[in-house]
């Protein structure tokens, strides 16, 4: 199986290593500099300085080359940058490829998730994402973890987990490709919210509780939206969410931590060279909240803060004035 990685950031570069253990595998970088890098010295010091690479994977600055003769495509790019990379690439990919998608983000506007625009791009070829507690340099370095491949064919979801796993890196696989899919995208507003009360200087328990409570809400959302309940408590939600609001390689957890300090969105996203999702995710997820019916107040507070100029300390005030209810209420049965 040839298999084309497409988006030569921190965790593209990370997927197309480990593949390249178990498939010929060709990374597509937008810049021929790092394309050669990755090719002739094994590393991408733009994204994962000091880190080596696997020798057997190939580079490419060239669409073409990269996925004319794959087998099974994986698309590593920024959900801003989705639709126009998949179009461009549509001209050279053979019919049935299957295509993965490694962005947690929607695309503004349509509102849509990553896997409903590679569909419409892509037609006629079986599309999925693979997701959960996933930081690159952690995997680069050895340490154990665990993801899931989320297809509604189980069968091929099944062949492509002998593709992305190894000793170290275990793929589980779960066909609810909805609820994987806004767990992944929502987790990152949840994360802003958590680096907030970082930045403010808040302590363990006001983490816990945001943590718990925006699982709540990401549960809410993709239930509303199709997903399914126990989807939200494995690797693409719980897992996923607390890597993400823990750590301290989490892009979007360092926004968070920056504006409860007390630094605006612009300065902060101008000094970062890779792409903090829920930035831009919490305006389409707050649009999805409103067609659905389902409060977010987690997500409403981090909007206020990233759109509106609300300060986060007035953010955190917000939320502990609002009225008490159920622990329950909203959930799925409750």
């Amino acid at each position: 199986m040839q298999v084309a990685v497409i988006g030569a950031g921190s965790w593209g570069t990370t997927v197309a290593h480990l593949c390249a253990s178990n498939a010929p595998t060709t990374l597509w970088a937008r810049r021929e500099d790092v394309a050669a890098e990755v090719r002739d010295h094994h590393c991408n010091t733009a994204y994962l300085s000091g880190y080596q690479l696997t020798p057997s994977l190939h580079a490419t600055a060239s669409l073409e080359e990269a996925v004319g003769s794959a087998d099974l495509l994986v698309m590593g790019v920024p959900s801003h940058g989705m639709r126009a990379t998949a179009k461009k690439l549509s001209p050279y990919l053979r019919p049935w490829v299957p295509v993965v998608s490694l962005s947690k983000g929607l695309e503004q506007g349509t509102k849509l998730r990553m896997t409903q625009v590679l569909g419409q791009e892509l037609p006629g070829r079986p599309v999925g994402l693979l997701t959960g507690p996933n930081l690159a340099k952690e995997i680069l370095a050895g340490d154990a973890a665990a993801s899931v491949i989320a297809m509604e064919d189980r069968s091929i979801a099944n062949a492509l987990q002998e593709v992305f796993a190894t000793d170290l890196f275990r793929v589980y696989t779960n066909h609810d490709v909805i609820g994987c899919e806004v767990a992944g995208a929502l987790k990152n507003v949840i994360a802003i919210a958590s680096g907030m009360a970082d930045g403010l200087g808040t302590g363990d328990n006001t983490r816990a509780a945001v943590i718990t409570r925006g699982l709540a809400e990401l549960t809410r959302l993709g239930c509303a939206m199709g997903g399914e309940p126990m989807t939200f408590a494995g690797l693409a939600g719980m897992g996923d969410l607390i890597a993400t609001c823990i750590s301290t390689q989490s892009r979007n957890r360092y926004v968070g931590e920056q504006l409860g300090k007390g630094r605006g969105i612009e300065e902060i996203i101008a000094e970062m060279s890779m792409v903090a999702e829920g930035v831009k995710t919490s305006r389409v997820v707050m649009e999805l909240g409103r067609d659905h019916g389902v409060v977010l107040p987690i997500a409403e507070s981090v909007y206020g803060v990233v759109h509106e100029g609300r300060r986060a300390a007035d953010a955190y005030r917000g939320l502990l004035g609002r009225n008490m209810s159920s622990e329950m209420h909203g959930m799925p049965d409750a």
